[in-house]
């Protein structure tokens, strides 16, 4: 059983870890990237909740987990924005940061955690710590990349992208239903954030008449895939939600090094030593904070 729940909770690892890596080699536009990952994921989780016996939330919970679902689609929208400025290799370490300190500032602001004095200086030296990593996994060994307008307008993006990763994590908080159960109605809440942001980009051509839209439905399986392993990993029968969170995280890794290699967004090699080290303080890091009682 341990060795079947460890194989589960790596599931982000191959599922989140190459959603931008697969969702970047189709290409096309953000609008071309939503649309077809949300319709994919939709078809995945419809799948899923066919042949399972969670049930449909109503009432609160169904709207919650629609704004869920709306706020990843938000997000997500800005990341593909900040892939066109600095690449998924490096976007995917600074969006990981973002969302690991929003979620645990979250935490500590609204569900109180890190009670004590000493939990929360353990836990803020914690979030410096990944920052630093953001940054290592960004730094240029000529000095340009890092301080360049373009990484500059990412970042900003990336900030504002987190405002629909928070609500994406902090709505389900509030919902009595499971993860599982909510997945479907998710889903459905992408789909109508990236077919409103379709309807809105429409003067610059039709993403839903271009063929690589309903290609990138590819890249939406991979992100279900990620997402639901994480849920079923999360249960307590499982791995528990802190170390299922920890083995999700190891996604990063595979999202920075799948992008480095495969889309050809080369380091030097002192770059990769540092961009290795940033994501292993990154991942450290992010143990840390889970498990700070």
């Amino acid at each position: 059983m341990e060795i079947v729940a460890i194989l589960i909770g790596l599931g982000p690892l191959l599922g989140w870890g190459l959603f931008p890596t697969v969702a970047s080699k189709f290409g096309g536009r953000p609008v071309n990237q939503i649309i077809g990952a949300t319709i994919g994921t939709l078809i995945f989780a419809a799948v899923f909740a066919a042949f399972s016996s969670n049930g449909f939330p109503t009432g609160m919970d169904l709207v919650l987990s629609i704004i869920s679902g709306a706020g990843w689609g938000f997000g997500q929208i800005i990341t593909f924005k900040s892939f066109e400025y600095i690449g998924s290799s490096r976007a995917m370490p600074i969006t990981t940061a973002f969302q690991l300190l929003g979620a645990s500032l979250w935490g500590v602001i609204a569900l109180g955690d890190w009670p004590g004095v000493s939990h929360k200086i353990i836990g803020f030296i914690a979030l410096f710590v990944i920052l630093i990593g953001a940054w290592m996994t960004v730094w240029s060994e000529n000095g340009q990349a890092a301080n360049s307008k373009n990484l500059r307008t990412a970042v900003i993006l990336l900030l504002i992208g987190e405002i629909g990763y928070w609500a994406y994590s902090a709505a389900p908080q509030a919902s009595s239903v499971g993860g599982q159960t909510a997945f479907l109605p998710q889903a459905i809440g992408m789909v109508l954030v990236a077919v409103i942001y379709g309807l809105i980009t429409m003067k610059k051509g039709n993403p839903f008449k271009e063929k690589v839209t309903w290609l990138q439905i590819i890249s939406g399986f991979f992100f279900a895939f990620g997402a639901l392993t994480y849920l079923i990993s999360a249960q307590k029968e499982m791995n528990g939600l802190a170390t299922g969170f920890i083995l999700s995280q190891t996604s990063v890794v595979l999202a920075t090094l799948s992008g480095i290699y495969m889309l050809n967004q080369r380091k030097t090699g002192k770059e990769m030593i540092v961009t290795v080290i940033g994501l292993v303080l990154i991942v450290v890091a992010a143990a840390v904070t889970v498990f700070i009682k």
